[in-house]
């Protein structure tokens, strides 16, 4: 049934290598904020030691995951695998995960030092620091036959690249980043290229929630001002408070003398 490592085990690294999908769980450090899940496709992942794995992650119209990764304080992340076929498996790894983003010297460096392949709208690569891993039956998990990878993203954003090539920023990908990948749907900051981008362009982020549970989680301008009022209007009401349970005991005297002498 269930066991645990500290380290991927060898057989699990040539496991999850063969795998042809994964999942990636994150969540933002507010309790109301929204935990997410993501599914990633392709071979554009890999194991560097029983505790390092990576992935390209991919542009998409979300960008959570980076936003939880980069949010200061957080960084938590889970990878799930599931074997659809032969035995039946499922294997976590839970950890904490460094961003690296397209363009950046890390960026560049990693990619170069590890061959790694890359495509049109790559966005960054994740480097997820493996603390646990876990190993469970999947007995419910059901068999699946691949086909084939999908290539409709890649084809749609060689298209947004080449835009970007021809000058055509309109609809190239820095604009789309900044558009769709500069914030999560909870208003944390997504690609720190997206929000460069963003500002220098003026552009307004695509609102991603609707309803009563859209959250905001960025700190207003005037949110010390504000909590310094709030404290202050408690403390005025623990004032009023104190004087109406015990302040009568003062009152109440010298009121009574005022009445004997009239």
């Amino acid at each position: 049934m269930g066991a645990f490592y500290e380290t991927i085990p060898q057989n699990l690294i040539t496991w999850i290598l063969q795998q042809k999908v994964f999942w990636i769980a994150s969540a933002p450090l507010l309790p109301s904020g929204h935990i997410n899940i993501s599914p990633k496709g392709g071979s554009y992942f890999g194991i560097l030691n029983p505790q390092t794995f990576w992935y390209v992650d991919l542009t998409g119209s979300g960008v959570e995951t980076l936003s939880h990764l980069q949010e200061p304080g957080n960084g938590r992340i889970t990878v799930l695998f599931n074997a659809f076929e032969g035995a039946p498996k499922i294997v976590r790894l839970w950890g904490t995960g460094e961003v690296l983003e397209y363009g950046t010297e890390k960026y560049v460096d990693f990619v170069k030092k590890n061959e790694v392949e890359t495509v049109a709208g790559t966005r960054a690569v994740v480097v997820v620091h493996v603390h646990q891993v876990g190993s469970s039956c999947g007995f419910s998990m059901p068999f699946y036959d691949f086909k084939a990878f999908r290539p409709t993203l890649n084809e749609f954003f060689e298209k947004r690249v080449r835009a970007e090539e021809e000058g055509n920023k309109k609809d190239g990908i820095e604009n789309y980043w900044a558009f769709k990948n500069s914030e999560s749907m909870d208003g944390l900051p997504g690609m720190r290229r997206g929000v460069e981008t963003r500002k220098r362009e003026n552009i307004t982020p695509i609102k991603k929630m609707v309803g009563p549970y859209a959250l905001d989680v960025r700190p207003r301008p005037n949110s010390t001002r504000e909590n310094l009022l709030q404290a202050g209007i408690v403390l005025l009401a623990f004032c009023l408070g104190v004087i109406a349970q015990y302040g009568w005991w003062y009152l109440y005297p010298q009121t009574q003398r005022q009445v004997c002498q009239a």
